[in-house]
């Protein structure tokens, strides 16, 4: 086998358990390094694959965005892995210490609040009462977009990589294992920025539940160990400006807390 000419490290996002797990799994492989509340830092990293996320899977959000939820499928786009941006745990929307630089080439940046599917199973053509299976996890994070530059190419009919691809576009908070959490159609998720509150739905809200958008996605491609799943903003989105301060929370998950830094 040939030598690389280079390593290119894989991104690695932070897995947190509960507290209450921390004496049974000190001596297996899940030892803590660190607590965030009541949970604790596991030894185990998830590995980036790749990142998918589906677009307007709230009715309010799909009809600010001009489309119409009663008649759309669910569409699909990604984002480079290294995209990720993992917010520290510890952090306060007053005390966040993650910096996502203002990206170049706009004037338009815009905030998504999403709630984050991390895949632990190999699957094509995955049934929907088969879907959660393949979960392992789940965070917070955000969709960060350049909106100008996505509204250019929907009116050219062009792709959207530039508008939502960029370095940063997707900061997250560490993964909570779906057994430590509970997750409802009643459970709010939320995004504020400088403390005041621009975007509040319901899970229970998505156009496709998180079985059915897995289910969709499996239909057009093979989803493995290490993907994650943006699935879809409620209504609300808007602009951010350097300096403001995002907040995002979901039911216990470990809230996803960022700032706006100066263009570099």
């Amino acid at each position: 086998m040939n030598k690389l000419l280079f390593q290119l490290p894989r991104p690695t996002v932070p897995i947190f358990i509960k507290s209450s797990r921390l004496s049974a799994t000190a001596s297996a492989v899940d030892g803590s390094v660190e607590s965030s509340h009541e949970w604790v830092k596991s030894e185990l990293g998830f590995p980036v694959r790749r990142i998918y996320c589906v677009g307007r899977n709230y009715r309010e959000h799909a009809f600010e965005m001009g489309g119409n939820p009663d008649r759309e499928p669910p569409f699909f786009f990604q984002k480079p892995a290294d995209a990720v941006v993992v917010c520290e745990p510890e952090a306060t929307s007053a005390t966040a210490t993650t910096y996502i630089p203002y990206p170049p080439m706009t004037s338009s940046l815009n905030y998504e609040g999403e709630l984050i599917v991390a895949i632990k199973e190999d699957g094509l053509r995955i049934p929907v009462d088969r879907a959660m299976d393949h979960v392992y996890g789940y965070a917070v994070g955000c969709d960060l977009t350049r909106r100008d530059l996505q509204s250019d190419a929907k009116k050219s009919g062009r792709p959207w990589d530039a508008a939502k691809g960029f370095d940063g576009s997707c900061p997250l908070s560490p993964i909570i294992p779906k057994e430590d959490i509970e997750l409802g159609e009643n459970t709010t998720i939320q995004l504020s920025v400088n403390n005041s509150i621009r975007q509040q739905s319901t899970i229970g809200k998505m156009i496709y539940s998180v079985g059915e958008v897995i289910c969709h996605l499996s239909q057009l491609f093979q989803l493995r160990r290490g993907d994650l799943i943006l699935t879809g903003t409620p209504a609300g989105v808007s602009h951010l400006n350097v300096g403001d301060q995002v907040s995002i929370t979901c039911a216990n998950l470990i809230p996803c807390n960022f700032v706006i830094g100066e263009p570099k």
